[in-house]
């Protein structure tokens, strides 16, 4: 069983050396930056190493394996600008071998702004103003995500992959279809835990097509607009190594620090370590829990250097923090962070708010074999 693992490691590692040899750069599916789960935002997204529930489709699939539920369910709902933009998280799995700690989960994930007005039939060809005309659509970014995880013959050991299906869709005019897949591992020995996880290691291509009227065409020729064309984005690969630590505080109090790097080669980014040849985006987290029941979370992340509004010369370091709380109530996980996710210049800060519920497989009963 070491040659899985062997291979899995080795496919990440040579992902980095060859993300160097991927010399176009073009952003896509940036809604699948945002991450999911009220708990790993108040810890800015430092999951990698001990993620260990449904949200571990998303933060690292190795992490699946530790669901001890032989049902796990889980969503999140986030607003930004005022309500405008929301998102929306649901996933569901289900264990397949308890012994052998194998899990398979389903994922969607939704960007999107709503009641958009089209206003490009708003003038009439007589110059005349019909407020009629004025029609709804909706811009959003779909991902379908399909993840299984597995615990390798030393229980140390845990290996997940998943692989993604996005659609994005602009209204009626135009969207695209795209896939990708990502492969994580974790390792736990006693206190310590690591991770590491490949996103998007295929290269994930989106392929845009559109439906423009000639009516739609004519309006944008004549306000100087570019007619867009089919076209294709990709998404390069990256990777995340994280690094975890749970150490107990007195009888009752359990901490856990927690640490992310993410790194790219796809040219220079305005990260906390920029270059050329690579780039290294660091997320850390910390989780005071009191007893299994309550937890307090926070976070910083995002580090970027932004020129000084008073002198043109001087860089200033910003960084994005992260707050957050949870309450355990049975087989119920209740979360809720605050974050300024979406805006680094400005203090605009987000509430976002996630369930997550175990369930118990159903007992046999011993005379009919039927459901209680």
């Amino acid at each position: 069983m070491k040659r899985p693992t062997l291979f899995i490691v080795f496919l990440l590692v040579l992902s980095i050396t060859c993300l160097a040899k991927l010399k176009a750069q073009k952003y896509s599916n940036e809604f699948l930056a945002i991450g999911v789960g009220a708990q790993a935002h108040g810890m800015a997204g430092a999951q990698t190493a001990h993620v260990g529930d449904i949200t571990a489709a998303y933060w690292n699939p190795a992490g699946l394996s530790e669901i001890d539920a032989p049902f796990q369910v889980a969503a999140m709902h986030a607003e930004w600008f005022v309500g405008v933009s929301q998102y929306d998280y649901l996933s569901f799995g289900k264990a397949l071998n308890r012994d052998q700690r194998s899990f398979l989960a389903f994922s969607l994930i939704r960007l999107g702004i709503d009641n958009i007005p089209y206003t490009i039939n708003l003038v009439n060809p007589d110059g005349t103003v019909n407020y009629d005309n004025v029609t709804p659509f909706s811009a959003a970014d779909y991902a379908l995500m399909g993840s299984y995880a597995r615990k390798l013959r030393n229980p140390a050991i845990s290996v997940g992959g998943s692989v993604k299906v996005i659609r994005r869709v602009i209204g009626t005019f135009g969207g695209a279809w795209g896939f990708g897949a990502d492969l994580g591992v974790q390792y736990r020995k006693e206190k310590w835990m690591f991770g590491i996880q490949g996103r998007d290691l295929t290269t994930t291509f989106n392929a845009w097509s559109f439906n423009l009227s000639e009516r739609d065409k004519e309006v944008f020729t004549q306000t100087n607009n570019e007619i867009p064309a089919s076209s294709t984005e990709i998404t390069r690969p990256k990777i995340i190594l994280g690094a975890a630590y749970r150490t107990k505080i007195g009888e009752k109090t359990t901490l856990l620090p927690a640490i992310d790097l993410e790194w790219t080669t796809d040219g220079q980014r305005n990260v906390l370590i920029s270059s050329k040849t690579f780039n290294i985006d660091p997320r850390i987290g910390i989780e005071a829990d009191y007893n299994g029941y309550v937890q307090l979370r926070a976070g910083v992340s995002n580090f970027q250097k932004v020129k000084d509004d008073f002198n043109p010369n001087k860089e200033n370091l910003s960084l994005q923090p992260n707050f957050g709380i949870g309450l355990r109530l049975g087989r119920v996980q209740l979360d809720y962070a605050l974050t300024d996710i979406g805006n680094v210049s400005q203090v605009l800060y987000s509430h976002i708010f996630s369930i997550r519920i175990d369930f118990k497989e159903r007992k046999q009963s011993a005379n009919s074999g039927s459901n209680l």
